[in-house]
């Protein structure tokens, strides 16, 4: 399973990665835009918006190619590993 987080802080992307690791997924991160999103963001299964640390840009992107390839689209304010790791368990909990 892949999930995708786009948005949060440059020096949390380890942080994200264990935690997605722990629940299971393969973790895409991008902290800030570096060209296309189309490109780099494949196919996950979950995409994690991090709403207060991303641009409208960047945001407005990340949704539309998560609409285009039926990916489910969390959206949460802050950016801490907290946060990220609340909406794995309730994904989690639902799956089980």
């Amino acid at each position: 399973m892949s999930i995708v987080i786009v948005g949060g802080n440059e020096r949390m992307t380890c942080q994200y990665e264990n935690i997605c690791r722990s629940f299971g997924y393969k973790a895409k991160i991008f902290p800030k835009e570096n060209g296309s999103m189309k490109k780099k963001m494949g196919t996950p299964d979950l995409l994690v918006l991090f709403t207060n640390t991303v641009s409208h840009k960047m945001a407005i992107s990340a949704i539309s190619e998560a609409k285009r390839n039926g990916t489910e689209v969390e959206r949460i304010h802050s950016s801490s590993a907290t946060a990220l790791q609340n909406i794995l368990e309730k994904r989690a909990a639902c799956l089980a």
